[in-house]
């Protein structure tokens, strides 16, 4: 009986144990994303190892395992010489990445202006309030967390829970891009008044003048960037 028991009660440790240590390393794996997604790790930038578990107070096997993970998600490299740096982006990338973003947010506009007005689109209308307020007062540096969360509010409406699934699989990236454009204060004003256009045209029941806009919303997202890439090149 005593065998027993301690085999059955070494079980339950085990099964209380699994979910801890999945909690540190997915904890770990968000910390790294984050902190590589806006921009807290330049690219090029090499991720060491013993540095980050000691700063995170964790052991180093969450961090391997969390940067290996990054690596699968084409945020991080591998270096020949052993380690990992900041992946940094390609034009290539770019391009298809506000290629992708231009067909599909575009079309969830078009499906959510199809299917919302009125009081849906109330809390929209706020979020751009609130972008202008923080714009006005020259915080730029909130911009892209509210401007995202307008994307994601207005996508929501479409109901199309496979088509907010495939958007958001680009939603790193996109957070990344959006650091890069709303960083300027112009082409934070236009894309806020873009954000007001497509309310508008959805109040209007102008789908297809939505989804028009929303794509050309996106590809002048994709010239800034691009913009910016090319001068990071030079």
């Amino acid at each position: 009986m005593k065998d027993s028991f301690e085999s059955k009660n070494s079980g339950k440790s085990l099964l209380r144990a699994i979910p801890a240590r999945k909690l540190v390393g997915e904890h770990v794996f968000e910390y790294l994303k984050k902190t590589v997604v806006r921009g807290e790790f330049p690219p090029g930038a090499r991720l060491v190892e013993n540095i980050i578990a000691q700063a995170l107070n964790v052991s180093r096997t969450p961090v391997r395992e969390a940067i290996h993970k990054l690596e699968k998600e084409g945020l991080l490299e591998k270096q020949t010489r052993g380690g990992f740096i900041i992946r940094e982006l390609t034009r290539e990338e770019i391009e298809e990445t506000f290629g992708i973003r231009s067909v599909l947010e575009g079309y969830a506009a078009r499906i959510a202006a199809q299917k919302c007005s009125g009081k849906a689109l109330v809390p929209l209308e706020k979020t751009i309030d609130e972008f202008q307020e923080k714009l006005d007062q020259g915080l730029l540096e909130e911009l892209p967390g509210i401007n995202t969360r307008f994307h994601d509010l207005l996508y929501n409406l479409s109901k199309s829970p496979r088509l907010v699934s495939m958007i958001n699989g680009l939603g790193d990236r996109i957070f990344r891009f959006r650091r890069i454009i709303l960083k300027k204060k112009e082409l934070a004003r236009i894309s806020n008044e873009d954000h007001r256009a497509m309310i508008s045209l959805m109040r209007s029941n102008r789908p297809d003048d939505v989804e028009k806009l929303v794509r050309e919303h996106i590809l002048r997202g994709q010239a800034a960037v691009l913009k910016d890439f090319d001068g990071a090149e030079d």
